[in-house]
């Protein structure tokens, strides 16, 4: 079973959606318990740092999700659950995330944001896992304003072009994390979301 963490910032329907098409079971959810009892477990997320991290605090997840990680069970962050891996963001001020990841989430500068749409994932050595079965330069569609820049380029499986390129996929070990939205990304995103369930 997956657990698809509800703690009131993702689209939950959607990424729910899109593992029941690839015939992987999912449950949303907030209870640490379910969590914990999970085979996998996915943090979604649609806006900023600092509130989402307020939210996982009042719902007593951060801990949880430190243990799952901790535990070596597959993790996936989509779009703000990859931000929230990392030590830091700017967006509305400084806030801390859970520092799974050293590195921070900056913003898109001089261009035009939120960077919205389909574009391009040039895979990484690393994102062999997480990509299998795709070509790189597959599209997949993406909504944000902010980029995480991780200080171990290890990490990183995906990199887009946005003006200068930027991260927008990282790997490490049974962790996951995708910038884009692969519920939103057709056949390209539940290839990934298909690979993730197969873990």
């Amino acid at each position: 079973m997956i657990a698809i963490i509800d703690y009131g910032m993702g689209n939950l329907r959607s990424v729910h959606k899109a593992f029941e098409a690839v015939g992987a079971k999912a449950q949303i959810t907030h209870n640490a318990d379910d969590i914990l009892k999970a085979d996998k477990v996915v943090l979604p997320g649609v806006g900023a740092m600092g509130p989402a991290m307020q939210k996982l605090q009042e719902l007593a997840l951060i801990g949880v999700i430190r243990q799952v990680i901790q535990d070596g069970k597959p993790f996936l962050g989509i779009c703000l659950g990859m931000q929230l891996l990392f030590e830091s963001s700017s967006e509305g001020g400084f806030s801390e995330g859970l520092k799974i990841f050293k590195g921070s989430v900056e913003r898109f500068s001089g261009l035009k944001v939120p960077h919205m749409g389909w574009n391009q994932v040039k895979i990484q050595p690393a994102g062999s896992q997480m990509f299998k079965g795709l070509s790189s330069g597959e599209n997949v569609y993406f909504c944000h304003s902010y980029f995480v820049k991780p200080q171990d380029a290890g990490l990183i499986a995906g990199i887009t072009n946005y003006g200068n390129d930027f991260v927008s996929a990282v790997i490490r070990g049974n962790i996951w994390g995708v910038q884009f939205h692969p519920e939103k990304s057709q056949k390209s995103g539940l290839q990934i979301l298909k690979n993730f369930g197969e873990l």
